[in-house]
């Protein structure tokens, strides 16, 4: 954390002096150019946190070779703009080499009344498309100051968390080195914003966060599968839902929009401010939801999923994700209400 504070002040001066700067236009809430390229600070403060501490882990050369990777994709789309198709087959191929050459895959889940269910051969192709959906996730949240930076540390800690209980240090290590190395960056970061993490910090906190979130929980029982869900349920459903809208609208899914949860919690009458806090506070009860979820029985499971399914229901219903005629719960309920009186 001391080392991103120290850090992350000379990339603000450098982006400036560089004029690398992210520029506002319709779909942005700042008003003028903001330093962009914050996420190498994370980086940087990561990377060298590592080297102080040393992790060791049969993946953890290939994961940090992929994040290279990432972080180069990044820095290049944020200074030139690249095409969705470019970054979308250089986070396959980062994904591919933590799956292929790290060997880090789900092969099968133990379900929850007995039994086991193999992946087999889809077992590379179900972790790839995990790695690339959480990157992205992450990546269609970067929309207010401080948002994807506070959501990220929140999953961070929740994951170095439970895998300590777990007694896995290496995830433990890996998970609390990038997690202060965000929350230093965050003291610039949050509103009003004097760096942006760009690309580079937000494919760089997805990547990193799907791996572990992996690491920690694969080819455990079906409640640790749904675990990592649970903790990335703001990003994941955020984006799921921006998938459906765009398809409904008949837009190409990789084109963006200002209708993603931060932006209807602004349209709403929320500050900048009030919005992002909002949402730390939904990833928290989502996180927290996660942890009971691993503890409790299987009724309790399957009790806290559908509530917590109601409650994303609801967002997405009041805030409009969809469109302003999808409400099927409200009108469930006011239904209910009409027949009971």
């Amino acid at each position: 954390m001391l080392i991103s504070l120290l850090i992350t002040p000379i990339v603000i001066k450098y982006s400036k002096k560089l004029h690398l700067t992210d520029k506002p236009n319709q779909r942005k809430v700042h008003k003028a150019p903001v330093p962009t390229l914050g996420g190498l600070a994370i980086f940087l403060s990561f990377i060298i946190g590592l080297l102080i501490q040393n992790p060791v882990s049969e993946f953890h050369l290939a994961i940090i070779c992929a994040a290279f990777l990432i972080v180069a994709l990044g820095i290049i789309d944020d200074l030139k703009d690249l095409s969705p198709r470019v970054k979308m087959l250089t986070q396959i191929a980062a994904a591919a080499l933590v799956v292929y050459w790290g060997g880090l895959q789900v092969d099968f889940i133990n379900l929850p009344f007995g039994g086991r269910f193999e992946f087999g051969i889809l077992s590379p192709l179900i972790t790839i498309f995990w790695i690339v959906g959480v990157t992205n996730a992450i990546n269609f949240i970067d929309g207010l100051d401080g948002l994807a930076a506070g959501v990220s540390s929140i999953a961070l800690l929740t994951i170095a968390g439970m895998a300590m209980s777990m007694g896995d240090v290496y995830v433990t290590t890996m998970a609390l080195v990038l997690f202060f190395s965000t929350v230093g960056f965050l003291r610039y970061n949050f509103f009003p914003a004097k760096i942006f993490m760009g690309d580079t910090g937000a494919l760089f906190l997805g990547f990193m966060i799907s791996v572990l979130a992996l690491l920690g929980f694969k080819n455990v029982t079906f409640i640790s599968f749904i675990v990592p869900i649970f903790i990335l349920a703001v990003p994941i459903s955020d984006t799921l839902i921006a998938m459906i809208r765009r398809f409904i609208n008949k837009q190409p899914v990789s084109s963006p929009d200002s209708s993603h949860m931060h932006h209807r919690f602004i349209r709403l009458g929320f500050t900048h401010k009030q919005a992002v806090l909002l949402i730390y506070v939904l990833s928290a009860m989502f996180s927290l939801a996660a942890v009971l979820f691993s503890m409790t029985t299987i009724w309790g499971s399957i009790l806290i999923f559908i509530v917590a399914m109601c409650v994303i229901q609801a967002l997405i219903e009041n805030l409009e994700m969809i469109n302003s005629d999808y409400k099927p719960l409200t009108n469930l309920f006011k239904k209910a209400l009409r027949h009971k009186s």
